[in-house]
Formats: structure tokens, sequence, C-alpha cells
């Protein structure tokens, strides 16, 4: 029963992302080709959001629904790691015409093709943590 908040959360978010357009390949082709400011609307409010909030859990020491204490670890910083993952994911995004959220959101509306690319998301996955050892990070 405990896992039903976060299922309910996930369908709220999926209705959101779906009436918003943001898991449409032609919103998402629009974006790639600089012809609507749509995308990029949704992004940025998104990024803002998140760093108001992560402000507010800073200031104000939210506990999380368990009560735990939200404490987020400091990242290393690497220019070239940011550039390359951000490549890739872009790549995998324009190619696949959603990114990892969305990609279930659409096969939940119907779009059954994304099932090729929830197998191919899980496989890419499966060999980064195979060769995750191997790879400079």
């Amino acid at each position: 029963m405990k896992f039903l908040k976060f299922l309910f959360v996930g369908i709220f978010f999926g209705i959101v992302l779906v009436k918003s357009e943001a898991v449409s390949w032609y919103r998402i082709f629009e974006m790639f080709k600089f012809q609507s400011f749509h995308m990029y609307g949704i992004i940025g409010s998104a990024v803002f959001l998140g760093i108001l909030f992560l402000w507010i859990f800073r200031k104000f020491k939210v506990k999380s629904i368990e009560g735990n204490q939200i404490n987020l670890p400091p990242k290393e910083r690497s220019f070239t790691r940011y550039i390359v993952g951000g490549t890739i994911f872009g790549l995998g995004w324009a190619l696949a015409g959603a990114c990892p959220g969305p990609m279930y959101i659409l096969l939940g509306t119907g779009v059954s093709s994304m099932l090729l690319v929830i197998a191919a998301a899980t496989l890419g996955t499966f060999v980064y943590g195979m060769l995750k050892n191997k790879l400079p990070h």
C-alpha cells in the first residue's frame, strides 16, 4: 500500500505531461529545430522551480515524507562529462522522440513503438552497468 502514493503522483505527472504536450513528438521536433518556445518554456520552468525548491529545502531544513533530512551531496564538477553526457542524452532524445520519463507515458497513451525505445534504453543501461568501472568518470 505504501507504493500507492508514488503511483498516484506518477499518474498525475503523466497527465500533466500529456496535457501540456510535453510528450508530443511534434513539440519535441519543433524544439530541436528552434521553431517554438513551448518546450523551452516547460524545461525552463522546471529548472527554475527545481532551483527554488532546492533553496527552500536547504533554507528551511525540509524533511522527506519519511521524516529524514533532505541532504544533497556535492557533485564532482567536470565540464567534459556534462558535455559528453548531455550530447548522448540529447541524441537519444532526438532519435527516440522522448526522454526516459515520457517513454512510459507515451506507451500508456498507446504509442506501441515506445516498447522498442524502452527495450533499447534498458539494454543501454545494462551495457553501461557492465562497462561503468572501465569508463573515465
